[in-house]
């Protein structure tokens, strides 16, 4: 299933996909299903 804000990432071409509608099933590309992208660690300001 499609996660409403999350950005999806061909591993292949490197193409990249914001979901604003869920749904069923996965984003494809390249005849690949595309994986979610984690959001990247802020460094502290310690």
């Amino acid at each position: 299933m499609s996660q409403l804000g999350k950005r999806y990432r061909c591993e292949v071409c490197g193409t990249e996909a914001l979901c604003t509608k869920t749904g069923e099933g996965t984003p494809n590309c390249c005849d690949q299903p595309m994986v979610v992208q984690e959001p990247k660690p802020i460094p502290s300001s310690d």
